[in-house]
């Protein structure tokens, strides 16, 4: 029960797991989490990049570890959890940011539509929709025993908007968008509203997967870069950091009343018709 006392955003203690968190926007969010005084731990895959980061981030806090762990496999995602749980608690906060694509799934511009590779295509969207599915299960079967937490997944603009070239990765984030919404009631329906699962819908970041996509080394924008700044109402690619704030949000006690949403952060391309 919250008081007039209660401080909404407190996150101190909060134990957080962040899948993805070696990438870009996910070590952002590690690093903005640990500086309000939460626990964090990072799922990867890589142990290099994971030692990495963990590594920076250990330098603001203590209360960060890193565990090498492939979250397309349960019986890995299983494991990761029990060590998290054995070194503080049951998480109280989940942030599937793991995801991707990879070039097979790409229709690229001297291909046909007809030239996708159906191999990579399915490879995309088991990582993307797989990737959420299994941790979402995993960690959510420890918040129901202590009826409380907090599941934020990572959507794109290509759930909304037919963006071109991105089939695979558009599938298994839209199969993943639904997925939050059937969590979300089958959660509240079945256990009580302490268990909240929402996703946010980053638009146009930059980061290691996309980067030559979007700008050529020279520093100047690719065509592709060029239209998806035309379509931003903003004019400009989103920073990391603004991502913290829904984050902060959706992780706390002030959306307690929140669930099965989906937050577009997005410098209004998912408003905009582009006329």
């Amino acid at each position: 029960m919250l008081t007039k006392e209660t401080n909404l955003f407190d996150l101190g203690g909060k134990v957080a797991v962040i899948s993805g968190g070696t990438g870009v926007l996910g070590f952002e969010v590690a690093r903005y989490l640990l500086r309000q005084g939460a626990k964090v731990a990072l799922l990867a895959r890589n142990p290099d990049k994971l030692r990495q980061k963990v590594g920076i981030l250990s330098t603001e806090s203590e209360q960060c570890i890193g565990i090498v762990t492939d979250i397309t496999d349960r019986i890995a995602v299983a494991a990761a959890a029990a060590q998290i749980i054995q070194e503080w608690d049951v998480p109280d906060i989940l942030i599937n940011a793991a995801g991707g694509n990879i070039p097979g799934a790409v229709i690229q511009p001297h291909q046909s539509l007809f030239d996708l590779s159906l191999t990579d295509f399915e490879s995309v969207v088991h990582l993307n929709l797989q990737g959420t599915v299994i941790p979402s299960l995993v960690f959510a079967e420890g918040m129901q025993q202590k009826k409380r937490g907090s599941i934020i997944n990572f959507s794109s603009m290509s759930v909304t908007r037919a963006i071109t070239r991105v089939a695979g990765y558009s599938a298994g984030k839209a199969g993943m968008e639904n997925f939050t919404r059937w969590m979300a009631c089958e959660l509240a329906l079945r256990y009580g509203d302490g268990i909240r699962v929402n996703a946010i819908a980053p638009g146009f970041f930059i980061g290691e997967q996309n980067r030559r996509l979007l700008v050529n080394p020279d520093g100047q924008l690719t065509d592709r870069g060029q239209l998806i700044i035309q379509h931003t109402p903003m004019s400009r690619f989103g920073r990391p950091e603004e991502l913290n704030g829904a984050i902060h949000f959706l992780s706390s006690d002030a959306s307690s009343f929140v669930t099965g949403t989906v937050i577009p952060i997005d410098g209004g391309f998912g408003a905009f018709s582009g006329v």
